[in-house]
């Protein structure tokens, strides 16, 4: 694992990229895999870490294969691999876990996406997405729709399918400083406070008050 890897930096000029190390690289997926586990709502795709992460195991794969048998490296090289391999599958399985949860709210937070704001669903997500709602959609049809009066065959999905609670509380780990952060009354007794959060602070709080802040990268979902 000594190649420097490259990504595209998608909130910068067209054409930069951040140049990595593998171990920057598996670091990353890790941030990207708990933020996606302990998110309630699906986050912006890591796609073009996935594929790095993927190159990178298949050459680690290969370097193992030139290795000299009974080399004691052999044993930890292949732990790596499976734990890397865990993180990588449990972040898809994540993110499918939403998208099938929450699917008609993804795909209209997807298509009511400014341009220039990153995506929420890679390509192939979306096409999952979209099969999975029409899926449901004539399995509702074919099940039990078609069976009720005319003015009842039609459904909302966007109502009938909960959306991701917001306001559940998540702990988090601060990597940027932010000062002035408003927190939300708990009781109509209390009111808005401030907090500042410090480099290397844990918190627990509501993820909606600190949902951009996911989103940017300043702070990680522990």
């Amino acid at each position: 694992m000594e190649d420097e890897l490259g990504l595209s930096d998608q909130g910068s000029d067209a054409g930069s990229e951040e140049v990595l190390t593998p171990a920057e690289l598996i670091s990353k997926l890790e941030e990207a895999w708990l933020n996606e586990k302990f998110a309630p709502e699906l986050l912006e795709s890591k796609s073009e870490i996935v594929e790095c992460v993927m190159e990178q195991l298949n050459h680690m794969e290969q370097n193992l294969q030139r290795a000299r048998q009974g080399d004691l490296k052999i044993s930890f090289h292949h732990m790596e691999i499976e734990r890397i391999r865990f993180m990588l599958s449990s972040y898809l399985r994540s993110r499918l876990h939403k998208i099938e949860k929450f699917f008609p709210h993804v795909l209209e937070k997807e298509k009511s996406r400014g341009e220039g704001e990153p995506p929420h669903l890679s390509p192939e997500e979306f096409a999952f997405a979209k099969e999975y709602m029409t899926s449901t959609e004539t399995l509702l049809k074919s099940v039990a729709l078609r069976h009720m009066p005319p003015n009842l065959q039609t459904v909302d999905l966007l109502k009938c399918v909960p959306k991701p609670n917001l306001d559940s509380f998540v702990f988090l780990k601060v990597k940027q400083a932010h000062e002035g952060i408003l927190v939300e009354p708990e009781t109509d007794e209390q009111s808005e406070y401030t907090i500042d959060m410090e480099v290397g602070s844990q918190h627990l709080i509501r993820y909606r008050t600190i949902s951009p802040l996911v989103a940017s990268g300043a702070v990680n979902l522990i």
